[in-house]
């Protein structure tokens, strides 16, 4: 069993590259491809409560954030980026590196190796 869990989507080459740098650094993660497996609220609230990043940096501010009409000063704390993710999978930014009690969102990409050397 993996030691590091990475919330990944295909379709994201930030994301691909983190995968990319595990297996260059010889690790072999867990991948959770969170559209098709989405995270719960409690596991949400729980990765929020690991992640070196305030809670509103896990929230992706994109087009179909604004196009849903929402505003990023609704979603600063934990329980309300919970929801939200919950309700809109795609708005989670990505990757999201897990290791024990630590978690980092994998942007800009240079984080990615300095969070796997630790």
């Amino acid at each position: 069993m993996s030691d590091l869990t990475i919330l990944h989507n295909s379709a994201c080459s930030t994301s691909r590259h983190a995968l990319d740098e595990a297996a260059g650094a010889g690790v072999e993660p867990a991948v959770v491809h969170y559209l098709k497996q989405p995270l719960d609220r409690a596991a949400l609230i729980d990765l929020m409560g690991k992640l070196e990043d305030p809670p509103a940096d896990l929230v992706r501010k994109d087009p179909f954030f604004k196009a849903q009409g929402l505003d990023a000063e609704d979603y600063t704390t934990p329980e309300a980026v919970a929801d939200l993710l919950v309700e809109h999978p795609r708005l989670m930014q990505r990757p999201v590196l897990v290791r024990g009690d630590r978690a980092i969102i994998g942007r800009p990409k240079d984080r990615v190796a300095a969070f796997l050397a630790d």
